[in-house]
């Protein structure tokens, strides 16, 4: 598959997670999108996508785990251990309420919060990065208000 795409893949399959995402940090995972059986996306980030999840919601003005949460991040971590060369990147949001410093330190520890529970749980802390974004980059502008806060309140992990 050459990497063109490759690219358009990986965007189908992260649109379609977001289109289906009902951003309910009680949500059934059990429904998740399996990859195609294409060898070639195995230890990609549309394989890790939709076999682990790349999103852990958080509670307002929180950076503890939910169960939910954790069971996101344990399904990392199997992803993680059986592609050994992959590191994470996470990137730690907020809503728009609060200001700008509050938000980068929120965003901050809720990155840290995920990347504690995968070191914890077996992944070496070198292939682990994190980054907060605070309130810069919101992932949702569509949607009720609450919707939008909540769809905000994210730390995101990308597979580099």
């Amino acid at each position: 598959m050459d990497k063109k795409r490759a690219k358009g893949l990986v965007s189908i399959v992260g649109l379609a997670l977001l289109a289906a995402c009902e951003c309910d940090t009680s949500r059934d995972d059990s429904n998740k999108i399996e990859v195609v059986e294409d060898e070639s996306l195995r230890g990609t980030a549309a394989d890790f996508i939709a076999n682990a999840g790349d999103r852990v919601f958080y509670a307002f003005d929180k950076s503890n785990l939910s169960p939910e949460a954790e069971a996101t991040l344990s399904r990392q971590v199997d992803w993680l251990k059986q592609h050994e060369s992959r590191k994470v990147l996470i990137e730690g949001h907020c809503d728009e309420r609060g200001t700008r410093e509050y938000n980068l330190g929120l965003g901050e520890r809720r990155a840290d919060s995920a990347a504690r529970f995968l070191v914890n749980h077996g992944i070496s802390g070198d292939r682990v990065r994190t980054i907060s974004y605070g309130k810069d980059r919101p992932i949702a502008a569509q949607g009720s208000q609450e919707e939008i806060y909540r769809m905000n309140r994210v730390s995101i992990s990308v597979i580099e």
